[in-house]
């Protein structure tokens, strides 16, 4: 019995660490996007948010294809690339979390609450 719990002790360290699932970084993506747009005076740094997806564990590529997804919904299909039905599908859900967010608070609290919450993925924009 002892032996049992200890390998199964070993086997629940060894394993992998799991991941944020990808529609936390879809959301904030789509997040910092919206109040490069959103909000006056606001930059986006596209490189930490690449560097955020490398550090979230997620596979090379994704921010560029979150970046496509989320043109692609937000244009009608003018800019950007429909990617696979998942991922359209998470950025359609973020999109609905950010806009009932921006209508519950306002955007001047939401830009507010953005700046703080993304510090380090958007920033002001130089002139």
């Amino acid at each position: 019995m002892r032996y049992a719990l200890t390998m199964a002790a070993l086997l629940v360290a060894a394993a992998p660490v799991q991941a944020e699932p990808r529609s936390v970084y879809v959301t904030m993506v789509l997040q910092a996007f919206a109040a490069k747009v959103e909000c006056p005076g606001t930059d986006l740094v596209y490189q930490d948010l690449v560097q955020r997806a490398q550090d979230m564990h997620m596979p090379d590529g994704t921010t560029e294809k979150v970046r496509k997804a989320i043109a692609y919904l937000h244009t009608g299909g003018r800019m950007g690339e429909k990617q696979d039905d998942d991922l359209m599908a998470e950025v359609a859900i973020a999109t609905q979390v950010t806009d009932h967010d921006q209508r519950n608070v306002g955007m001047t609290a939401w830009c507010a609450d953005q700046k703080k919450r993304l510090a380090g993925f958007i920033r002001p924009k130089e002139n």
